[in-house]
């Protein structure tokens, strides 16, 4: 749906989703692998971070913990998962179509209020 420019997968990084549940399975290179899970029902605001020369992010802030969860957009799932929180609401489509083309930014919704 968006124009994501994959500088390549990431392919020890999966995300996958269901109606319920965004699913994370991270075996990074010479560290240990793990598994998490999120909630739909838990998302509270959602980032879009552009960044030259490395993968953007997508930061999931949720009612279940204060610190947010770094998912690379260029994971293997990761468009699929941009796609996926602005059809469900969680990401407005004009600010994702927006930061998927900047070369730089932090892109957030809902915006932070005044």
């Amino acid at each position: 749906m968006f124009g994501v420019t994959n500088r390549g997968s990431i392919d020890w990084f999966v995300v996958t989703t269901d109606d319920q549940s965004v699913y994370l399975s991270v075996s990074a290179p010479g560290q240990e692998s793990w598994r998490d899970s999120i909630r739909w029902d838990s998302v509270i605001r959602v980032c879009v971070e552009a960044e030259p020369g490395i993968s953007d992010c997508l930061y999931v802030f949720t009612s279940l913990r204060p610190e947010s969860w770094v998912i690379p957009v260029e994971a293997t799932g990761g468009t699929q998962l941009l796609d996926a929180l602005v059809r469900r609401g969680l990401f407005d489509a004009g600010l994702a179509a927006k930061a998927t083309s900047s070369p730089t930014g932090l892109f957030c919704w809902p915006p932070a209020e005044p």
